[in-house]
């Protein structure tokens, strides 16, 4: 595709195959989108009257959402980047009376809608949160997606003889459910081969090992095609956890819950300070390890972050992938915005002698408390 850079496009169901020539070379763009909590990819097709993908590929099924599994790689320097093992959940054809013009989009996810598909309905009589989340998750090693799930901090064991919950939703739905109640995060990562995922439920851990940093009005070391910043004064807020005393238990005692997450500390030196105030709600009444669990929680998930930036790069003037879900290295914006960043998400245009990034960062604090970045 670049010199340096080989795109590699599979597709079929449950163990998909490398695309065949004729659907590498009608293949117009790729995009791929990798967020906080999922990701998703689109691919769009050139379609001519004679074309196979239009005569033989579609009727038979070859792209029928659902069914079909698509992995994209991008290889760069030798080095294969899974950008994306995802299921086709639409198609869409645009034909156009002038030549050249009609088109075949497709559009999909990551293999966690396989999770979604299913609504069911089971006791999980002495099972704690871990290992209802194994449940869960164990039919799904059938396409390579290993689970890698950290347990919550404090357990809330129900024995059978006083009762059980039960899930009565889809997969997903539980995995979230359980996630939100204890500040934990879920999502799944392609990689690090093809074929094979990571099913991540834990806290909101970045690797703390940043990537090569983006650089911007630096003459020959600028790698970043645009940038810019944002500080919101209204995104963060302190949460109040009211609790009755341990004695009468009629007086209530308000606690307020610092605005940090033990994860992600604040990568500035001036941190935000918050400017509004909210209560966390019916906790007095929960039994202890669902109070604990929540409380640990707000401190899990923290704040939103007040500082963000957006901006986009070329893959082969960076050298590198950049990914999501990781740290970065900000340098050229100044002694109030330099410095590293979280990466929030990341999108991948993808087409032929082409290949950008578009990305999102975010931080609280301003002015860098490290005294370099990475290069």
């Amino acid at each position: 595709m670049l010199q340096g850079i080989h795109l590699s496009l599979m597709i079929g169901p449950a163990v998909p195959i490398p695309a065949p020539k004729v659907v590498v070379d009608a293949l117009r763009s790729v995009q791929v989108t990798s967020g906080k909590d999922k990701s998703g990819f689109q691919l769009t097709f050139a379609l001519g009257k004679d074309s196979p993908l239009q005569k033989t590929m579609l009727p038979a099924g070859y792209f029928d959402p659902i069914s079909t599994r698509v992995i994209i790689i991008a290889t760069l320097g030798g080095f294969p980047n899974v950008l994306m093992d995802g299921i086709v959940t639409r198609q869409e054809m645009s034909p156009s009376s002038e030549p050249g013009q009609s088109t075949l989009t497709i559009t999909g996810e990551d293999l966690s809608v396989l999770m979604d598909l299913i609504e069911i309905k089971r006791p999980l009589i002495g099972l704690h949160d871990t290992l209802a989340l194994y449940l869960a998750l164990a039919p799904y090693l059938a396409f390579g997606i290993v689970p890698l799930v950290l347990p919550p901090m404090f357990t809330n064991f129900i024995p059978p003889t006083e009762g059980w919950k039960a899930q009565t939703s889809t997969d997903l739905q539980l995995i979230k459910k359980i996630a939100n109640a204890n500040g934990y995060v879920f999502y799944v990562e392609p990689g690090p081969l093809p074929g094979q995922s990571i099913a991540y439920f834990g806290p909101n851990i970045r690797i703390p090992v940043p990537q090569p940093a983006l650089s911007i009005n630096m003459d020959a070391q600028t790698n970043v095609e645009s940038i810019s910043f944002s500080l919101d004064g209204l995104a963060k807020e302190v949460m109040i956890l009211t609790v009755m005393d341990p004695v009468t238990h009629k007086i209530p005692i308000p606690i307020p819950i610092p605005n940090i997450s033990i994860f992600q500390p604040p990568l500035g030196a001036r941190p935000t300070l918050p400017a509004k105030v909210s209560f966390v709600k019916d906790v007095a009444s929960d039994p202890v390890p669902k109070a604990l669990n929540r409380v640990v929680g707000k401190l899990l998930k923290g704040s939103a972050n007040a500082i963000t930036a957006s901006g986009s790069l070329d893959v082969l003037r960076y050298g590198h992938v950049l990914r999501s879900r990781m740290l970065v290295g900000v340098r050229g914006a100044g002694l109030a915005y330099d410095g590293l960043y979280y990466v929030d998400s990341v999108t991948h245009n993808i087409q032929r002698g082409k290949y950008k990034q578009s990305f999102q960062l975010s931080r609280d604090g301003l002015i860098s408390n490290t005294p370099r970045v990475p290069v």
